[in-house]
């Protein structure tokens, strides 16, 4: 098992070590695939010449488990897991989940909620006078005073919750890597990430930052204040730059908050580097007695290209963690996976995917983003295709080209967040043609959310006539291919701005085009997005204009129910919603309406028209125009 990383004290003893520099715990079961951050960070301090251990899942009822493994030289590193813990656990409903695919067997209950909170304090306990220092998805959306969703209020930043000594957000290589040197050399707690991008802590004064800085609303002004919460939210989406970006500070009671701006995305060659390290592409085979990890399923064929996403959906978090700005692999080291993942056990010649946040992308948005950053009050999708972006596909057409040429390689799929709407701002069909004849088996999913613009707009997404020519795009392509491929939308419920007439108005689209999702998505408000500060104080954080929000588990409830209208099981709650929304008129036999009557009702009669005078005759030719005028001529 030297080919992982330890995750025991005998682990370590195999190898000979005595200790290890970084404890690395996460709420997640050990799955070394650069698909994993935990993986990531740990192969990268790892190449740096640090010893590391990785305590998986530890016990959160005691300190034990940590004991167990061993004081660490520096510091001890938390994260959740690969998704939110809250997320993990519940359903946008509320209701607790009953599997976790990043647990041995898949089992619920492994972690607990608020794991890199719970799991900072247990390693507090156990080492009081090491460093803890938070990372990953969960820390990093929650950095700020932010809106639960779960205990439905304003929390403080997780560094007040948890007492850890600062997080790192965003992709962390590079922070990870100042912060090891500097708890090297000596510093430590707060002090080791002081001029650290891409790295938060709290202090107690503002003096002598080593960046500019703007203060955004306290977290005793965005509890008090949902107006203050919107503007905060904005402050922190416009810093998330990491060529314009300033330090941001929030005062929490007597410590500050200070978020140090983003850090530089990784170069081509750092980002070859970072996916060449020696992952085991694999879950730890101690996981096997319990039937392995179900979340290594969808990667472990699968390859990631890219980073970053200047789609920017409210809904997304990805732009307050990634960021908007793209780095992409060279050819040669996704060539290179490809041909590692050919050579592996179990590969059947199929890659699942080639993609990342969004599958499409392998450059910035235009050619001034390296230079002077992205733009603060624009978006390069939304409303439109911005004038600047370069929207071309033949890179990313080339790398699938080679590929499908690699020995052992039968297909080689696209599954992950096509942007369709980038893809219409690209007029040349080679792409859209190679996908639809090499890349997609039956069906491509692709993401228009919603068919009201009022609620697109909200979302900030495109208007819903981009999806339609996409559609009849794909459709003309398919026929010329002689192809009968299917377009399946993912579609989503209840999002800030979606009014039940909304919902009829989607629901009345999906019956003219005869489609009925399978799955619906509820909107969910995570920390860390737009469309949660929208759904929280009902104000939109770009204009500080009202928001109409579905709030209540009945509106929520038939906005989802009007999608799936022809589930039996639905229509008492669709024939509500139609009443409530005063549109009776669906209600009926005609091919326009989404629900019968009451069983016993009979459709209307026929209307009966008078019978014409010639009924049973033969009526008489139709006259050309003219023929009288020839006729007298004769």
């Amino acid at each position: 098992m030297n080919d992982f990383l330890p995750i025991s004290k005998e682990d370590m003893t195999a190898r000979g070590w005595y200790y290890c520099d970084f404890l690395l715990v996460t709420g997640d079961a050990y799955i070394d695939h650069p698909s994993f951050g935990t993986a990531i960070i740990s192969r990268v301090l790892e190449a740096e010449g640090y010893k590391v251990a990785i305590l998986s899942q530890p016990d959160f009822r005691s300190e034990k488990d940590f004991l167990a493994i061993g004081r660490p030289r520096y510091a001890v590193l938390v994260n959740g897991g690969n998704i939110d813990s809250m997320v993990a656990h519940y359903t946008a409903a509320k209701k607790r989940r009953s599997d976790d695919a990043y647990t041995p067997g898949g089992k619920a209950g492994a972690r607990p909620d608020r794991a890199a909170t719970v799991y900072a304090m247990l390693a507090r306990r156990a080492f009081p006078e090491t460093p803890v220092y938070l990372g990953g998805i969960e820390a990093s959306l929650r950095r700020f005073a932010h809106y639960d969703y779960w205990a439905d209020r304003v929390m403080p930043s997780v560094l007040v919750s948890s007492g850890a000594d600062g997080l790192m957000y965003g992709m962390s290589e590079r922070s990870v890597r100042e912060l090891a040197n500097n708890l090297k050399h000596g510093k430590k707690g707060a002090e080791a990430l002081f001029g650290v991008r891409g790295t938060a802590y709290l202090t107690h004064t503002a003096e002598n930052l080593p960046f500019p800085a703007v203060q955004c609303p306290s977290l005793e002004d965005v509890c008090e204040s949902k107006a203050d919460y919107a503007r905060s939210v904005k402050m922190q989406y416009d810093e998330q730059d990491f060529v314009t970006g300033k330090a941001l500070l929030q005062r929490h009671g007597k410590h500050l908050l200070v978020q140090n701006p983003p850090a530089k995305p990784l170069t081509t060659a750092e980002m070859d580097e970072v996916y060449a390290l020696p992952y085991q592409r694999a879950y730890h085979p101690s996981y096997d007695a319990a039937g392995g990890v179900p979340a290594i399923q969808e990667v472990q064929f699968s390859i990631i290209h890219n980073r970053g996403c200047f789609g920017a959906c409210n809904f997304c978090a990805l732009a307050f963690h990634q960021g908007r700005f793209i780095s992409a692999r060279s050819h040669e080291s996704v060539i290179a996976e490809a041909e590692q993942i050919a050579a592996s056990p179990g590969f059947k010649g199929y890659i699942h995917d080639v993609g990342g946040p969004t599958a499409n992308f392998r450059f910035p948005a235009c050619h001034k983003q390296q230079a002077h950053g992205l733009c603060k009050d624009k978006r390069c999708l939304f409303p439109s295709a911005c004038k600047s972006l370069q929207a071309d596909h033949s890179d990313y057409l080339n790398l699938l080209r080679e590929l499908r040429q690699v020995e052992g390689v039968k297909k080689v799929f696209v599954r992950s967040g096509l942007r369709y709407d980038y893809m219409m701002a690209d007029h040349n069909d080679a792409f859209f043609r190679e996908l639809v004849e090499h890349h997609i088996s039956g069906q491509l999913k692709v993401a228009p959310e919603h068919m009201s613009d009022n609620v697109l707009y909200y979302m900030g997404k495109p208007s819903f006539s981009v999806y339609e020519s996409f559609r009849e795009r794909y459709a003309r392509i398919n026929q010329k291919l002689g192809r009968k491929q299917y377009l399946v939308p993912y579609l989503m419920s209840s999002h800030p701005g979606a009014t039940l007439r909304d919902a009829v108005e989607l629901a009345c689209y999906l019956n003219r085009v005869g489609y009925m999702p399978e799955q619906v998505q509820d909107f969910y408000p995570t920390p860390g997005t737009l469309s949660t500060a929208m759904y929280y104080a009902e104000l939109d954080p770009r204009t500080m204009k009202p928001v109409y929000v579905a709030k209540t588990a009945e509106e929520k409830a038939m906005q989802r129910a009007l999608l799936q209208w022809r589930k039996p099981e639905k229509r008492p709650i669709v024939l509500a919603a139609l009443k409530k929304a005063g549109r009776e008129d669906l209600i009926g036999f005609g091919k326009e309406c989404l629900i019968r009557p009451a069983p016993g009702t009979r459709p209307p009669a026929p209307k009966k028209t008078a019978t014409p005078a010639y009924a049973g005759k033969k009526p008489a030719p139709a006259r050309r125009k003219g023929w009288a005028k020839s006729k007298g001529k004769k």
